[in-house]
């Protein structure tokens, strides 16, 4: 059973930086950040992760969900297409700030240039980098 708190507002500060750094929940968050849009689907992920499996992947995004430092975001059903995600993952306005606080994003610009340099990335993983996103992002 999980001791772990729900939400960001029910943890202290050094819990959910301990939470946020966990391994592989960072390592989404540096995804997240690194990314072209700062949005990426869900297949984005996985395949920048290829050392955990797919559910590990969505579990730890939902856990960086439930505390309020990432959000999903998905396209209105009229600018949805076959063959293209439609929900993707952020930080939230929360998120950002907290991590800011930390010093956690320090490296953003960084992360940004070395995914730029990333040249055998799947045609799938291409095509899914250039699906429209939600405004809202």
């Amino acid at each position: 059973m999980s001791t772990e708190p729900e939400t960001a507002e029910e943890m202290e500060p050094r819990e959910l930086v301990h939470f946020v750094t966990q391994q592989t929940r960072f390592a989404l968050i540096n995804n997240i950040l690194q990314h072209p849009d700062q949005l990426p689907s869900m297949y984005e992920l996985e395949e920048l992760n290829l050392s955990v499996s797919d559910a590990t992947v969505y579990k730890h995004i939902q856990k960086l969900i439930d505390a309020g430092i990432v959000k999903e975001v998905a396209l209105d059903d009229d600018e949805r297409r076959q063959g293209y995600p439609w929900k993707f993952y952020g930080l939230t306005e929360e998120g950002r700030t907290f991590l800011d606080e930390h010093n956690l994003l320090a490296a953003e610009e960084t992360l940004q240039q070395i995914y730029e340099t990333i040249s055998d990335k799947p045609e799938k993983m291409v095509k899914y980098e250039n699906a429209p996103r939600p405004d809202e992002a």
